[in-house]
């Protein structure tokens, strides 16, 4: 899913439609500048962190944001390729103010301290890439565990709630595997833009996630689903024959990318809506 001639299609595309303005664009292009999302209403003060992770592999430099105030469930965010910065520091704090607590993560910290793209965004995939690869399906679920298991020993988090894990462009996958590495903690699951959700082998993550008893929300972009008409279906099937409950829907007029505020394809209006149903989801699963 994720190479540079895909997004700047996608780029190109999206402005020739006027879903994305040069100005946009351009306002986009310095290291990890990001659009200012929406304001949360009725907004609770958080308390924001820079926190390292133990993990089997090492420290994993990750940012913590939650309410200053009580408990609340936690959530697990994994980024897109692009990794740790300010557009997700935007999005933790947003859910933070929403009344969670959030640990957004690196997710490639055994290779590079975040910000591994440093032009956010707007950084070249090909750049990515060998970064994106150190990571599998054991590295999925080995961080899974001790990211969750260090949640739950924060005081802000309110362990009688299940927890939450979201995941963006490669994060979504790694959502998935998150609910199978730790299926008894794990409520709710979003996934925007995910690629790879389906495959043909066992370790399939759609396969995996199907074992766990977590709410589903799979947001899929417009040209996503050109591309694997099939996926949604597979989804679809897969889930409600384990008597999951998912909302799976394919987002008319988005592209690849189109939710982080820094994505060279971001598109506000649908990734509001990918956000109201995130938080439907979160007050029904981690209520």
């Amino acid at each position: 899913m994720c190479d540079q001639d895909h997004f700047e299609e996608d780029r190109l595309e999206y402005e020739a439609r006027g879903l994305v303005t040069r100005k946009q664009f351009g306002a986009m292009l310095g290291a990890g500048v990001a659009m200012a999302l929406p304001q949360v209403a009725n907004a609770a003060a958080v308390t924001e962190s820079d926190v390292n992770v133990m993990t089997p592999d090492g420290a994993a430099d990750c940012y913590f944001v939650h309410p200053s105030s009580g408990t609340a469930a936690g959530v697990l965010m994994w980024p897109d390729i692009f990794g740790l910065r300010p557009a997700f520091r935007q999005i933790g704090k947003r859910l933070a103010e929403a009344g969670y607590a959030v640990l957004v993560v690196n997710p490639f910290y055994r290779t590079k301290k975040a910000p591994t793209a440093e032009a956010g965004g707007a950084t070249p995939i090909q750049e990515l890439m060998p970064m994106a690869r150190t990571l599998s399906e054991t590295t999925h679920m080995a961080d899974a565990k001790a990211f969750i298991a260090w949640l739950d020993a924060q005081k802000s988090v309110d362990k009688s709630r299940k927890i939450g894990t979201q995941g963006y462009c490669m994060g979504g996958p790694i959502a998935f595997r998150t609910a199978a590495a730790v299926p008894g903690r794990v409520g709710a699951v979003a996934s925007f833009h995910g690629g790879g959700l389906v495959n043909d082998t066992p370790a399939s993550p759609h396969l995996q996630a199907a074992k766990t008893k977590a709410q589903f929300l799979i947001a899929i972009a417009e040209n996503d689903d050109k591309r694997l008409p099939n996926d949604k279906v597979v989804l679809k099937e897969t889930f409600e024959k384990a008597g999951l409950p998912a909302e799976i829907e394919v987002y008319a007029g988005a592209a690849h990318g189109w939710c982080p505020p820094d994505s060279r394809v971001y598109n506000e209006p649908l990734a509001e809506k990918a956000w109201s149903r995130l938080l439907a989801l979160y007050g029904k699963a981690l209520a």
